[in-house]
């Protein structure tokens, strides 16, 4: 092992070795600009994308130190610092569907507190207050800046500012009916309610229709890359021989191709797992009025 390749291993084991011992006190890599209290510190999103990107960091060049180490294929080791610097993003979108159906259910709960509220409540600025300690946990946060701002900002202003703070096309719909009522008293709004809290729970169930259907997909995709992956390592283990060829220049060449080929057929099944979701009207509306 070369000395530049053996100060890589001691730096990315020191560094791995200093993120556990932080993650097992529960100490964050980077504080921020509250937790510090200093003047010029860095904001709650720097300091997650610097979190961020020490950690892409680490996998990727850990892999990469990782696969030169048992195969001596740069190919391969530039493809498995490039997987080591995504798997976070990989990862989080194995959750992304969890999240996005405990947001859309929240927003259907929501709306149906706001209706039942609308009859016992003083006004509709009432019942939005009196569901601020009510919300889904999905929308908690949110819909409390919400009742906060009602005391000091006219009511479709706050509500349209709501609509940003969730960021969800089914948020716009609910907002779109509030801001109405606010502003032209609009009639039968329980009604109006009830109907978007249906469609809410509508689009959820397809959501979950799709993502249940797409399932086999993604178990096949999962079977595939544990069966190369523990192939090439048996080979590399008990037979290294039979992969001699791709010592070569050529051989580095062809595995270049077959790496390229599964990765664009990753890529294409992710996307295919994708729901695009529709742009947001409340949003067109503000860029338009800026542009304007």
């Amino acid at each position: 092992m070369s000395p530049i390749l053996r100060a890589l291993v001691g730096l990315v084991a020191g560094l791995g070795l200093w993120l556990v011992t932080l993650g097992c006190r529960g100490q964050n890599v980077v504080r921020s600009q509250q937790q510090q209290g200093g003047p010029g510190a860095p904001t709650h999103r720097l300091s997650g994308v610097t979190d961020q990107l020490l950690l892409r960091t680490s996998l990727g060049l850990g892999s990469f130190i990782l696969i030169v180490m048992l195969t001596r294929w740069p190919v391969a080791a530039f493809t498995g610092a490039g997987v080591g610097w995504y798997s976070p993003t990989w990862y989080r979108s194995r959750g992304t569907h969890e999240r996005e159906m405990a947001l859309v259910e929240g927003i259907a709960t929501w709306t149906e507190q706001i209706r039942d509220t609308l009859a016992a409540a003083n006004g509709l600025e009432h019942a939005l207050s009196a569901t601020a300690t009510l919300a889904p946990a999905a929308i908690a946060g949110p819909v409390e800046r919400l009742a906060a701002r009602i005391d000091y900002e006219r009511l479709p202003d706050a509500l349209r500012r709501l609509a940003d703070d969730i960021d969800h096309p089914m948020a716009d719909f609910v907002v779109a009916a509030l801001v109405i009522a606010a502003e032209k008293e609009a009639r039968d709004l329980g009604a109006l309610l009830t109907h978007l809290s249906e469609s809410a729970r509508g689009e959820a169930q397809m959501r979950s229709r799709v993502w249940v259907g797409r399932a086999r997909n993604r178990s096949a995709v999962r079977i595939i890359v544990g069966v190369v992956v523990l192939f090439v390592l048996g080979l590399l283990t008990f037979n290294r021989k039979y992969l001699q060829p791709y010592d070569s220049s050529a051989g580095q060449l062809v595995l270049a191709i077959v790496l390229g080929v599964f990765a664009s057929a990753f890529v294409l099944m992710q996307r295919m797992g994708r729901i695009t979701m529709p742009q947001r009207f409340i949003g067109r509306r503000q860029q338009l009025q800026v542009g304007a």
